[in-house]
């Protein structure tokens, strides 16, 4: 329906694998307001399918506070930030 036109803005910031895996280290994207960490997850693999390799390691910082990637229900302000934080070490 008409989620989508409230959808806001957020930036997601790619780091280390998931930069190179995605081509890119940030970028602006519209997402719907109210989603589950892995929802918000789904939608980021949509814009770049080769992510999907790192789906069980990866945990996103949003607005600078650690959200693994489940059912936890995400509310977006436009202009939040999303980090994607793929393992530190090669585990």
């Amino acid at each position: 329906g008409g989620e989508r036109l409230c959808a806001p803005q957020v930036s997601v910031l790619y780091f280390a694998r998931s930069a190179e895996l995605a081509g890119l280290r940030s970028e602006t994207l519209r997402v719907p307001r109210r989603l589950t960490a892995l929802q918000l997850w789904d939608e980021i693999v949509r814009a770049h399918p080769r992510l999907a390799v790192i789906q069980d390691q990866v945990v996103f910082a949003v607005q600078q506070e650690y959200v693994a990637l489940g059912d936890q229900l995400l509310v977006l302000q436009p202009g939040d930030e999303v980090a994607i934080i793929p393992p530190i070490s090669g585990g």
